[in-house]
């Protein structure tokens, strides 16, 4: 964290929030509010007061026409206050009654609650009135937060290390700067860089990454989380159907344009920087992550990036620092690979030697003590981050280590808990839960889901108590509170993914009216987003506060929030005695109130995205069948994959059933489940033939269909049994990995030996004894009784001639476990 500084004094804004304080720390405002009948006559435009303390409290940015609407009336009436919604010209558009909410624990205050959702108009400038005061003025638009999603990515940019910061991507001239810390004088740093005394005899090019937050130094583990935030923000949006709003050339990036969404762009330089924290091979604690690398001593406030002239070093490799790397690395070969295979690969293999030092040195601890020059991000226990990690391998992977990790960690079964930098384990049970075709038995799948739904709930009922609706505790404002507001509504719109539950979305939108205005203070925490928005948070370089040559931080920084610890100087003078939801002054001394860091942006980014999604006359989702026509053997069977076109609003359970043809032929499989979180993983639908006496090969029409999506038709045709098969130009391998008394796994690969490239590909088999496979990786995989069936992935569905593709399974199994006899590729037998 940064130095003690002394700030030079408050500007008026500031200013007056702590006057506001002030008068609010008894529960009233300036202007006490008088209760008034519901059919009282409203006041007119003219008379609307705006004094400098806003008893009524809303987004100041504004809301979402299908979202909720509530605001926060400060005031120590008992009976219920006429309010008025009125729009730009004064005009009232909706009115009615407050509901009293009474005390309020975290800010100390009264108040009365008003909810005016049922207004579906959208416009600029309306304004809420309550008692002849006025609101400050906000918007209601769909579109409401697409700026937001940009700003708050952008941020990433600015704080880019190793490069120049360009006016036309910044926002203007005053953000430009030249590149920090590249080599060049006075920087002592990036390009070759010395370890702490006793710690390596070697320098490393570290170069690149983000600066962490008001200071310049460069911290593995939350640039982990960080990381981890903006590409899960991709994947989250790629699920959804919303990832071309964070594709190529939506975001002020130097590399838009290159074919590859922004978000990720920006992610990589972040990455990049990581992998060049790897220790190398050869050296001793090969593979494992320095901590950290920063300044030998804290530089002054402000200091430019290019200017900083003390030394930087690398500081010890660590277990956490090395676990991140692994679980950011494991994540990037997932994602990255339709865009650049050669990268998704090298992050794959580091992430695969972070691992391996990882388990060789499992307690390699940071200490509290290495704070000088900058933060110490130590961390006492690391198997939150063991449990991260491996459920990112396993997410990429599929391997069976990975699973084994994950599934023994006692973290597994644990509720969720809030995650932060230093608690990392609820990351891994999001990418569990969410990530299609999880190598996971289906129960575990389940009750992550239902883990994460609860402590959703939990959430919900720690808002419904309040005067505000923030998912925090009153003793939860701490160093840092509003990342934790933003993380625990992040957990809320996963909930909203994985189930549709429309009020999982409500609580994760209302989160950002706390963040926005509807607080405490009346003021939004994100600069350049509100009347009131923080414009002095603590940096080196948007120091405008102390240097009025310097710039303000840019739109969408995020600032710390309350911290009723008081833990800097400017805090301890100025907010004593405050109420813990009010302990916050935009000073850029307050560093324990008001500094921008990368791991809270990536917080604030991951929810803007969420929250700009259209979600508005959401198209049909539409069945899709694949094969539209699929041949099944006589006595034997086959499937089709059936998905969804798109997301649907709620739960779907589409139906399977024979609508025409010869009643021989029968689906197995009657019904499928698809949510807002799987409609895109395609499951399967297993079809049979009765075994019967004729040599015709009859056919029958089936339909699937379900309530609320466009049906879908495909037809089956029975293949006679006294027909030869078809050879095909083929081998598979099929090995058993490990097997225990009741299951075992298998790694299957086929290879094309043909002359022709097979241009997607179904692998079949039949069991002689009782095998039934539970789940399977890299592939689909569906067996009616003994007879497997298994479809391509998708990606690894071309074989060009002479290559080969593997997958994975489980299954269970008691007595022999005989190795099948033969396999067909796309119904013709491996020859």
């Amino acid at each position: 964290m940064p130095p003690i500084t002394p700030g030079r004094g408050l500007p008026r804004r500031a200013a007056a929030a702590l006057t506001g304080l002030t008068l609010l720390a008894g529960g009233v405002t300036a202007t006490a509010l008088a209760p008034t009948a519901a059919g009282a006559a409203t006041v007119s435009a003219a008379a609307v007061g705006t004094p400098a303390d806003f008893p009524v409290r809303v987004n100041q940015l504004g809301y979402l026409p299908d979202g909720p609407k509530r605001a926060t009336v400060v005031s120590s009436a008992t009976a219920p206050l006429a309010w008025q919604l009125r729009d730009a010209a004064g005009t009232q558009v909706a009115s009615g009654t407050t509901t009293v909410h009474g005390a309020d624990q975290a800010s100390g205050q009264s108040t009365h609650l008003v909810d005016f959702g049922a207004y579906t108009g959208t416009g600029s400038g309306f304004t809420l009135v309550v008692g002849g005061l006025a609101s400050h003025p906000f918007d209601i638009s769909a579109a409401l937060y697409d700026g937001l999603r940009a700003d708050s990515l952008n941020f990433f940019y600015q704080q880019r290390s190793g490069i120049a910061i360009d006016a036309n991507l910044a926002g203007g001239s005053a953000y430009a700067r030249p590149a920090g810390h590249l080599g060049v004088a006075p920087n002592k740093g990036d390009t070759s860089v010395p370890c702490q005394a006793g710690v390596c005899d070697y320098q490393l090019d570290v170069r690149g990454g983000w600066y962490d937050a008001g200071d310049q130094g460069k911290y593995v583990v939350n640039g982990g989380i960080a990381t981890w935030e903006l590409v899960n923000s991709f994947e989250r949006a790629r699920r959804s159907g919303g990832d071309a709003a964070l594709g190529d050339s939506t975001l002020r990036v130097p590399e838009r344009g290159n074919g590859v969404p922004d978000v990720l762009d920006e992610a990589r330089w972040e990455l990049e920087f990581l992998l060049r924290m790897q220790v190398p091979d050869g050296k001793p604690m090969a593979g494992m992550a320095f901590h950290k690398i920063h300044d030998a001593q804290w530089t002054g406030l402000p200091t430019r990036p290019e200017l900083d002239d003390q030394q930087r070093e690398l500081h010890k490799p660590s277990t956490a620092a090395t676990l991140n790397l692994a679980a950011t690395a494991a994540q990037c070969a997932r994602v990255y690979a339709p865009y650049d295979s050669a990268f998704a690969a090298r992050c794959l293999d580091a992430a695969r030697r972070a691992w391996s030092a990882a388990k060789a040195n499992p307690n390699v601890l940071a200490p509290a003590t290495d704070s000088t020059g900058g933060g110490a991000y130590e961390d006492a226990d690391v198997s939150d981050e063991f449990y991260w990690a491996a459920a990112e391998l396993l997410a990429t992977t599929g391997e069976s280590q990975y699973r084994d990790a994950v599934t023994s960690s006692p973290l597994h079964t644990k509720p969720v808990d809030a995650f932060w930098w230093g608690g990392t384990a609820t990351l891994g049970r999001i990418t569990l839960a969410t990530t299609p075709g999880i190598a996971l038995p289906a129960d575990d799948v389940t009750r992550l889901r239902g883990l994460l739904t609860t402590a959703a709930d939990g959430y919900l009922s720690t808002m419904g108590g309040q005067g505000y609706a923030v998912p925090l505790a009153p003793d939860g404002y701490v160093w840092g509170s509003n990342s934790s507001v933003a993380n625990n509504a992040m957990v809320l719109a996963v909930a909203y993914e994985l189930t549709g539950t429309a009020r999982y979305r409500t609580g994760a939108l209302e989160t950002m009216d706390y963040l926005l205005g509807r607080n405490a203070l009346d003021r939004s925490y994100v600069s350049g987003y509100g009347e009131r928005a923080s414009e002095n948070e603590h940096h080196r370089f948007w120091a405008h506060q102390n240097d009025a040559s310097l710039p303000h931080p840019p739109a969408g920084s995020f600032a710390g929030g309350p911290n009723s610890g008081l833990q800097d100087p400017i805090a301890e003078a100025q907010l004593a005695g405050c109420a813990p939801a009010a302990c916050y002054v935009d000073d850029i001394g307050s560093y324990s109130t008001n500094e921008v860091a990368i791991n809270w942006n990536a917080s604030l980014a991951w929810l803007a995205s969420f929250a700009a999604e259209r979600r508005a006359a959401p198209a049909t989702p539409a069945v899709q069948v694949t094969p539209a026509a699929v041949t099944v053997p006589e006595g034997g069977s086959a499937s089709v994959a059936v998905k969804l076109s798109a997301a649907p609003a709620q739960n779907v359970t589409v139906t399977v059933a024979r609508t025409s043809g010869d009643s021989d032929l029968s689906a197995t499989t009657s019904s499928l489940l698809f949510t807002p979180a799987n409609w895109a993983a395609a499951q399967q639908v297993s079809l049979s033939a009765a075994q019967d006496a004729d040599s015709a090969a009859g056919s029958a029409v089936f339909t699937v269909s379900g309530q609320g999506v466009q049906s879908a038709t495909f037809t089956a045709t029975e293949a006679d049994d006294d027909t030869a098969q078809p050879s095909a130009s083929c081998t598979v391998g099929y090995k058993v990995d490990s097997s225990w008394g009741s299951g075992f796994t298998a790694t299957v690969t086929v290879k094309n030996t043909g002359t022709s490239t097979v241009s997607g590909w179904t692998l079949g088999w039949s069991y002689d004894g009782n095998q039934r496979i539970t789940n399977a990786w890299n592939a689909t995989v569906s067996q009616a009784g003994s007879t497997v069936t298994v479809r391509d992935a998708g990606w690894n569905g071309t074989l060009a001639p002479g290559a080969s593709a593997s997958f994975g399974f489980q299954a269970a199994y008691s007595g022999a476990n005989a190795t099948p006899a033969r396999f067909t590729l796309n119904g013709a037998v491996c020859a």
